[in-house]
């Protein structure tokens, strides 16, 4: 059978709707890719910017640096005595709690110094009681002497005036005596010549002879009570002077009292400085035993055998459960940064994160702080940009395995929204 073919007219009129139909369906696909195209570059740069926005607050919500380390207060150990080391009961890297005995001075000197400085206030304590007992003892007794003595001046006053009273008596009854013998002596004389003459009988002169001795006897008795009475008068005149002398000396009573008082004062004060040096004893018997201040491990220098002397270290307790970061931002980050505000530390050396807070900004910068700070007063002065000690201390229970080692050196972020 004949394949049939179009004709002529036919395919022309196919031709022309194939080629008005071409370009209508060219030109479409192309117009909707176009805009597709545009509004996914409107939609890209949408997304850029909100990214960047995002960005932006981000990296601007917290401050970071990489000078920053772990920082923690050493505490020296060292001797407060001189001696020769015993013991030694720590070794190196080892965990101690506070209290515990590290080391052991030799103990021997020093016992015998507490038992010598015992004896001492002993002694000192008794001697401050006897001076205490004696105090009134004087005081009663001066007082008892002041009145016994105003007493026998009185009575030696007296006992002048009688011997004197006496003296005079005995100087009357000589004078008496005296002229009763020079009467009597007369009388002999007149007597002899009447007997001479017989005109009285010899019995007549024999008594006057009689009379005229016993009136002599009787002046010399005279005189001896008169010698007697003014030796009377001598004696009681000088018992006189030792009453006043007494009475003067008992009159110092009172400051011998006051000395009495002031010596037991000084014996107390005695007894305190004695107590003082057993005290000081007692402490430097205390310190042949060096504890640890604080909980922490132990770095030593002390071995056994060693002669120590006041204030030479022996050990280094690190307190690992008290660590902080100090980070040392630059001057231009600190701006909006106070403390209070969360911080994150990420550890070098482990690459874990701890968190924190800013406790506190330095006060000076660091350069300020070293043994010659920097003086900018000259013609060559440069600006650099300043660092700022920071101080962030870790939340509670963070370092709880004691990781954080001082000297480590960490990233801090602070947050500063």
């Amino acid at each position: 059978m004949a394949e049939e073919h179009p004709a002529p007219a036919e395919l022309g009129k196919r031709k022309e709707s194939v080629k008005d139909a071409a370009p209508r369906s060219y030109f479409r696909p192309r117009t909707w890719t176009k805009r597709n195209r545009n509004m996914l570059i409107v939609i890209g740069a949408l997304l850029v910017l909100v990214a960047a926005v995002l960005m932006w607050r981000y990296f601007s919500s917290y401050e970071s640096t990489d000078d920053a380390q772990v920082d923690v207060h050493l505490y020296p150990v060292s001797a407060r005595i001189s001696g020769y080391v015993i013991r030694v009961n720590v070794d190196d890297n080892q965990w101690v709690q506070k209290g515990t005995v590290l080391v052991e001075i030799d103990p021997k000197d020093y016992e015998v110094a507490v038992a010598q400085a015992k004896a001492n206030l002993a002694n000192a304590e008794a001697t401050a009681q006897s001076l205490n007992i004696t105090v009134p003892i004087t005081s009663v007794s001066t007082s008892s002497q002041l009145t016994s003595t105003a007493s026998d001046i009185e009575n030696s006053t007296a006992g002048v005036a009688a011997a004197e009273k006496q003296l005079v008596a005995a100087h009357a009854q000589l004078e008496q005596a005296e002229a009763t013998n020079v009467k009597a002596q007369d009388d002999v004389v007149r007597y002899k010549l009447l007997v001479d003459k017989k005109e009285v009988a010899d019995q007549v002169y024999d008594q006057a002879v009689a009379t005229g001795k016993a009136s002599a006897a009787a002046v010399a008795a005279a005189q001896a009570n008169e010698s007697a009475a003014q030796q009377g008068v001598q004696q009681a005149r000088s018992r006189l002077v030792q009453a006043q002398a007494s009475h003067e000396s008992a009159q110092t009573g009172p400051q011998q009292v006051s000395s009495t008082r002031a010596r037991a004062r000084a014996a107390i004060a005695d007894v305190d400085q004695k107590r003082a040096l057993l005290d000081q004893a007692l402490l430097n018997l205390d310190y042949t035993k060096i504890i640890a201040p604080v909980d922490g491990e132990v770095n030593k220098t002390v071995v056994v055998g060693m002669n120590v002397q006041p204030g030479q270290q022996l050990l280094t307790v690190v307190p690992l459960d008290e660590v902080w970061v100090t980070a040392n931002f630059k001057e231009t980050q600190l701006k909006r940064m106070q403390a209070g505000q969360k911080a994150k530390i990420k550890v070098d050396s482990t690459g874990r994160t701890f968190q924190g807070r800013v406790d506190s900004i330095a006060g000076a910068t660091g350069p300020l702080f070293s043994l010659l700070p920097p003086q900018n007063a000259t013609g060559n002065y440069v600006k650099i940009v300043q660092r700022i000690p920071v101080k962030i201390v870790l939340d509670a229970g963070e370092n709880k395995d004691r990781s954080l080692r001082p000297g480590m050196n960490v990233v801090p972020k602070v947050f500063l929204r």
